[in-house]
């Protein structure tokens, strides 16, 4: 993954498409490479056109070689992680690209499998957010099941997490709050005691603040 992860941020899952993706790239590749082999095969029996037809053979084949290459860098750059914050997807073969959904953002995960996905375990999931984007649908995706439970079982714990992280904060902010009220409480005793010691209080009018203080 290239995506750099955030402060007290971990990866939980990570999926990539299905090898089964492969399975057209391959047949087209083989299929190219027949039919380079049988273009070279039939130039040397054509006089004086084996060296063009063997080119063509050749070009043929290693473009086919070529494209099932591309798509297997493809494959291995296209992922779809899971972290305790937020799923990211990460494509690109000759560029980088990622989209990133927060999990608090997340409104919906569902995903399906056909009855020959659900023999080669795999499928498409399909996420809807908050953002603009709205609904995003993997297709092909690996273990898209163990995704899909994976995501909805994160955002859980991010929610009591955060419920949690307020909870605290607010527990903090009241005790500090006291905290404050107490020092008030003996500054303005202080205050008094220090204007009954210079006369400028009675014994009553001292007692009396003293208490109103003290009740507020």
């Amino acid at each position: 993954m290239k995506t750099q992860l955030k402060r007290d941020e971990k990866v939980i899952f990570q999926s990539q498409p299905h090898w089964v993706t492969l399975v057209v790239p391959a047949i087209a590749t083989l299929i190219a490479i027949v039919i380079g082999l049988a273009i070279g095969g039939a130039g040397r029996l054509i006089e004086g056109a084996a060296s063009l037809t063997g080119g063509a053979g050749i070009l043929i084949g290693v473009v086919g070689i070529g494209y099932f290459i591309y798509k297997v860098v493809e494959r291995n750059n296209n992922l779809w992680v899971v972290t305790n914050l937020r799923v990211i997807d990460e494509f690109g073969v000759f560029s980088n690209n990622s989209k990133e959904s927060p999990l608090e953002k997340i409104n919906n995960v569902s995903y399906s499998q056909s009855f020959i996905g659900r023999i080669f375990g795999y499928g498409n999931i399909e996420i809807q957010t908050a953002a603009e984007v709205g609904s995003t649908t993997y297709f092909d995706v690996e273990n898209p099941k163990e995704l899909k439970d994976t995501i909805t079982h994160m955002q859980e714990e991010y929610k009591h997490h955060q419920i949690k992280k307020q909870a605290t904060e607010l527990a903090s902010a009241i005790l500090a709050e006291q905290r404050n009220n107490k020092a008030d409480f003996v500054s303005e005793l202080e205050k008094l005691h220090e204007l009954k010691q210079k006369g400028i209080l009675t014994e009553e009018e001292y007692n009396n603040r003293k208490t109103k203080i003290l009740n507020s």
